[in-house]
């Protein structure tokens, strides 16, 4: 299986050089790598370009944001490419994760992707911060990513060409949860694979410039993408008008709760917990009506844990500015 690996760009210098290094350790070696360098300030094309690989190819546009940075680089595939992955130019491979997404996705007849389990990093890249190891879901796994984005990002996720072809483009006016949008797309080709084991497949940078850490705490840069999925036409033709409203309001208290407890790990606790709260109204829960316990708890007595057993109310190092 021919791999085209898709990494968009922009002012990466310090880490596209470990991405890179990444893909030429993999051991399966029949990948070819467009990284789209999108206006970068830095010398984010320098470095890519410092590597003397046949299976490298540098694009260089004016700055124009992701998306269309992956659009780019999927016009840019040749036609010998089977299957498509989406690297950040900030994240690294394992080792084996080409093969293992290869093997699984070839492995499952009929299914358009494949993904598997992922860890955080700090933005040294030096520790893991927390493995994502499952279970994951399986099999059609549109109406569960209708609901919460599943993915980490494009890094740990194998699509087959014929399904980027169909998905078509990466939506260019969606500023946050772009790639959320476009993975329903690829969930309405067909079915997903899982890729079996624990071992992270890809390593996620926590940088503190990242778009989650700057916009996940603001419930208007849901919208857009909210706008563009739930817009969808063969949505309301899979599920019927009345079943995808009712999946969409799950899905914004799904959102109202990421807003929620980022405000939290932002030290803005008091207007995390009044989203928590309308969170757990809007879709009760067990766990999430534990949780929201525990952040009271947390709001009204601080010091009772200490700071790395908060779980996912852990505060980040330092306040959002």
């Amino acid at each position: 299986m021919r791999i085209g690996v898709v990494t968009p760009a922009y002012n990466v210098a310090p880490y596209i050089g470990d991405t890179i290094a990444s893909l030429i350790a993999q051991s399966h070696a029949d990948w070819a790598l467009f990284v789209v360098d999108d206006g970068s300030t830095d010398a984010t094309a320098d470095v890519v370009a410092g590597f003397v690989d046949p299976r490298i190819r540098l694009l260089c546009q004016a700055n124009a944001g992701v998306s269309a940075a992956r659009n780019r680089g999927i016009a840019a595939l040749d036609d010998g490419v089977d299957a498509v992955l989406f690297l950040d130019g900030d994240d690294r491979l394992a080792p084996d994760a080409l093969k293992r997404l290869a093997a699984a996705l070839d492995g499952t007849l009929g299914a358009v992707a494949a993904y598997g389990a992922y860890a955080y990093v700090t933005e040294d890249g030096g520790r893991v911060t927390e493995t994502r190891a499952g279970p994951f879901p399986a099999g059609d796994i549109l109406e569960r990513l209708l609901e919460r984005n599943l993915f980490a990002n494009g890094g740990h996720i194998l699509i087959r060409r014929g399904a980027v072809t169909k998905a078509g483009d990466f939506s260019a006016g969606i500023a946050y949860g772009e790639d959320w949008e476009y993975w329903t797309r690829i969930a309405l080709a067909g079915p997903f694979t899982v890729v079996p084991g624990a071992q992270p497949l890809l390593m996620v940078r926590q940088r503190a410039g990242g778009a989650y850490l700057r916009m996940a705490n603001d419930s208007a840069m849901f919208e857009p993408c909210m706008t563009a999925i739930f817009g969808n036409p063969e949505l309301a033709r899979r599920f019927g008008a009345a079943g995808l409203a009712r999946i969409r309001l799950r899905t914004e208290a799904e959102n109202t709760w990421i807003v929620g407890r980022e405000l939290i790990r932002h030290r803005r606790g008091r207007e995390g917990l009044a989203r928590l709260r309308r969170s757990v109204f809007a879709k009760p829960g067990p766990k999430r009506l534990g949780l929201l316990v525990v952040a009271h708890i947390l709001d009204v007595l601080p010091d009772i844990w200490p700071a790395g057993l908060r779980g996912p109310f852990r505060c980040y190092d330092a306040p959002l500015k």
